[in-house]
């Protein structure tokens, strides 16, 4: 009996650029498939060949031991494929209802019935409990979270054999993780077929049952998870072993106040006090809608200071920020902030400038002469950022939307470093990035802090925070407990103090 779907020899091009090169894997019927590798592998290329968004140059697909040669999403629809996109891609204009069942609307004499749309929208959207899921809400509306479980019940509504999952709890809290995967073990006892990307090991042996390794569009290792370490996995993945995934610290003693957040209360957050030194990494965990963002939104002068106060810099030359007196992301990156957003789409890059543009913005008079830019000099340096970081590009002058999003998040990540801040508010700087991707980051963090910068990182991610960081508090309903060293924390202790965060502030 064929596999439910067999790919073999697959090959993509983009002018110089190979991103499948020769790749093969089977998917059989109510099995889970793991697809893993770094980003830039071949994954996102694979499955929008699959999708029906690209054309393969070579190779052959089958469904059933048919030929499948889809000629547009539609298409691949109508033959029982449906993708779930890591990037999401909604309709911010339209209603939840309308992006989950567009192009399958129920309909009566020839117009959308919506109240059965609606009943149905509900039907989905009941696999995920969401207090801001509601089928007439406009999805520009909702948080990165809410969203993306419109693009997971969208794939849903398409009643598909073949589910392609990329990154599908990349924005996703533990709760709807665990709402998500019930499902997928639903859909598996039904038959169903799925590929599942994900950067979680821990989440791949949750879920999968068998995987494939891809390493420069190439599939290199397949087999039962069960079969395969974590240590040979990411060694597969990156072509050498990974020993040390968090660097070594030079934990010498914080330096001098860098940063002073007094009964700071902003929208969704209610209090937080800490303070930031120099040469230390602080970390802030919490569930998603915790207020953790929109913390150092408001820091960074994004969200407005409704009470207490942000202080900058030593007490010489200090400013000051409070509902008197309030920032703006210019006066804060002039006093010595940086800002990297979670959005690195919609905020962190301008995808269609070069990658030397991106990461010299917030500083270009360090390659201008008289508010000319000296672009010899602007490519030089985004050079230096690029190598120094890993990113893998031809070309400083490339587009940052050619990139793959591990790169890209380095980019973003280089822009801070060029800018030379005293203060990185990092936010969610490892999402949806690979191991390999995850280490260099985590080594250019590790450098900054013993450089002398100053390092708030906010993550979901706790291994990263108890890797990285000197110091943790938790934000919980808009509260922010005290900063504590990382040694007197535990998982279950962070996990306690985002759930219920009274009297521990």
């Amino acid at each position: 009996m064929p596999p439910l779907l067999r790919v073999e020899g697959l090959r993509k091009r983009f002018g110089p650029t190979v991103a499948l090169d020769g790749m093969s894997f089977e998917l059989a019927g109510g099995q889970v498939h793991a697809l893993i590798g770094e980003n830039g592998a071949g994954k996102s290329t694979l499955m929008n060949v699959l999708a029906g968004a690209l054309r393969a140059d070579a190779g052959t697909m089958a469904i059933d031991g048919t030929p499948y040669v889809p000629v547009s999403p539609l298409d691949a629809r109508r033959h029982g494929i449906a993708l779930i996109h890591q990037e999401l891609s909604l309709c911010p204009h339209l209603s939840v209802t309308e992006n989950i069942l567009m192009g399958r609307e129920p309909s009566r004499y020839g117009l959308v019935d919506r109240r059965e749309a609606e009943a149905q929208a509900r039907e989905l959207l009941a696999n995920f409990p969401h207090p801001e899921l509601h089928p007439a809400r406009l999805v520009g509306d909702l948080p990165i979270a809410a969203q993306q479980v419109v693009e997971i019940c969208r794939a849903l509504a398409a009643r598909a054999r073949i589910l392609l999952m990329d990154e599908p709890t990349s924005s996703l809290q533990r709760a709807d993780v665990d709402h998500l995967f019930a499902l997928i073990c639903r859909l598996r006892d039904q038959g169903i077929g799925i590929v599942y990307i994900s950067h979680f090991l821990e989440e791949i042996r949750e879920i999968a049952d068998v995987f494939t390794v891809l390493r420069d569009g190439r599939s290199v290792a397949t087999g039962a998870l069960a079969s395969a370490t974590n240590d040979e996995l990411v060694a597969q993945m990156v072509g050498r072993s990974v020993d040390h995934l968090f660097p070594e610290r030079r934990r010498s003693d914080p330096g001098e106040i860098l940063l002073t957040v007094d009964n700071l209360a902003a929208p969704s957050v209610r209090q937080a006090r800490f303070e930031l030194r120099r040469g230390e990494v602080l970390g802030i965990a919490g569930l998603m809608g915790s207020g953790r963002t929109e913390l150092i939104r408001a820091i960074f002068g994004l969200a407005p200071v409704t009470a207490g106060t942000v202080r900058i810099g030593a007490m010489s030359g200090e400013r000051q920020v409070d509902p008197g007196n309030p920032a703006s992301p210019r006066r804060q990156l002039a006093a010595g902030l940086g800002y990297l957003s979670e959005d690195r789409k919609g905020e962190g890059l301008a995808l269609t400038m070069s990658l030397a543009d991106n990461i010299t913005m917030t500083r270009f008079s360090a390659c201008a002469t008289r508010g000319w830019l000296r672009l010899s000099d602007q490519r030089q340096q985004a050079a230096k950022w690029v190598k120094a970081l890993g990113v893998k590009a031809r070309t400083p002058d490339q587009a940052a939307q050619t990139l793959s999003g591990g790169n890209q998040q380095k980019v973003a990540l280089a822009r801070l470093m060029h800018q030379q801040a005293d203060v990185l508010l990092l936010d969610e700087p490892t999402r949806g990035i690979d191991i390999g991707s995850k280490a260099q980051i985590y080594d250019a963090v590790v450098r900054a802090a013993d450089d002398g910068k100053a390092v708030l990182m906010v993550s979901s991610y706790l291994p990263e925070l108890f890797g990285l960081c000197d110091r943790l508090a938790v934000m919980s309903r808009g509260r922010l407990t005290a900063a504590r060293p990382i040694a007197e924390w535990t998982p279950e202790s962070v996990l306690h103090a985002a759930i219920d965060v009274e009297g521990q502030a």
